[in-house]
């Protein structure tokens, strides 16, 4: 069961191992994280204390309390009764499928093993794991202490218990599971943004429009309404009355004509310059902490206001 998960060991620091520390902590659970690079401990506690101030808002947290979070120097002290283990290495089939082969020998029994993989198959992942049928993906969004999203992603071999337990767990610190049916590359949401990146690129990269307006074209149009609601109930709305029928009767043509090209465009020192130009400019000289800070108040004001509007359309 859930409750029974007290003890989470997250197995590396980065960007994406760092939030779910934060989320973990938040909800008062037992946290011991593991890096091979033993120098990220100071940068993570760096980050722990940066973002305490949007989590305490977003969680109704008083205070940090650091005395349930534990740095330790060997995967397997990190491991040692573990109940939940969030594995957070490169995107790299190899890295991935050599951690994990070492992460299935010493967790318990009875430990769920889960990856925060963006894309990569869970059933090659843990192809060499020991007992894969506690073994998963579990894809968060950036960021994770803020994001209530992840994606639930089975391998062939994984057991429904497992995945059952896994979902109950993540509703425990405040996230909202989606289970994925079957394994597929770049699951669910990543597939979609992977589209609109690409065409994104070729938009910048043929000349019709900065990465402001682009950014500007998201934000101050389909963003607003995704955050709320879908692609699905989105075009339903704009279906009239008939909803969805009327939809796919009137616009479901226009799905055959050339708008979009689907191939990546080839990252040229030309695009590469045009995107990393348009963003510093973007940024104003402003820092990537400092923009994250503006990003975190938002998202905390933000999902107060969808909680008011959500019970009313899901």
């Amino acid at each position: 069961m859930s409750n029974s998960i007290t003890k989470v060991a997250v197995i590396g620091t980065g960007v994406i191992g760092a939030g779910w520390i934060i989320r973990a902590l938040a909800h008062n659970k037992n946290v011991v994280a593991y890096d091979k690079d033993l120098k990220l401990e100071k940068k993570l506690v760096a980050e722990i204390k940066r973002t305490w101030p949007y989590v305490k808002k977003l969680f109704n947290k008083k205070k940090l309390n650091l005395k349930n979070f534990k740095y330790v120097a060997s995967i397997e002290e990190a491991l040692k009764n573990a109940d939940f283990i969030q594995e957070c290495a490169s995107e790299n089939y190899a890295i991935k499928t050599k951690l994990m082969n070492i992460i299935g020998k010493y967790a318990k029994p009875n430990a769920i093993i889960s990856s925060s993989s963006s894309g990569l198959l869970p059933t090659r992942i843990y192809s060499k794991c020991k007992n894969p049928a506690r073994t998963m993906i579990g894809h968060p969004f950036n960021p994770v202490y803020m994001c209530p999203g992840v994606e639930i992603v089975p391998g062939k071999k994984t057991k429904r218990k497992f995945l059952n337990r896994a979902n109950k767990f993540y509703k425990s610190i405040s996230m909202n599971p989606i289970m994925v049916k079957k394994e597929l590359p770049g699951y669910l949401a990543d597939r979609l943004q992977e589209a609109l990146w690409r065409e994104a690129l070729h938009i910048v990269n043929e000349g019709y429009a900065s990465t402001k307006d682009l950014d500007r074209a998201i934000e101050d149009g389909p963003g607003l309404r995704w955050s709320l609601m879908g692609i699905f109930l989105t075009y339903h709305l704009a279906g009239g009355k008939a909803g969805m029928k009327h939809m796919l009767e009137q616009f479901g043509p226009a799905l055959k004509l050339p708008w979009t090209k689907l191939k990546a465009p080839e990252l040229s020192k030309k695009l590469s310059s045009r995107v990393i130009a348009g963003t510093r400019q973007q940024a104003r000289g402003k820092s990537v902490a400092a923009i994250s800070n503006i990003r975190d108040e938002y998202l905390v004001e933000l999902q107060k206001l969808r909680k008011k509007f959500e019970k009313k359309i899901r």
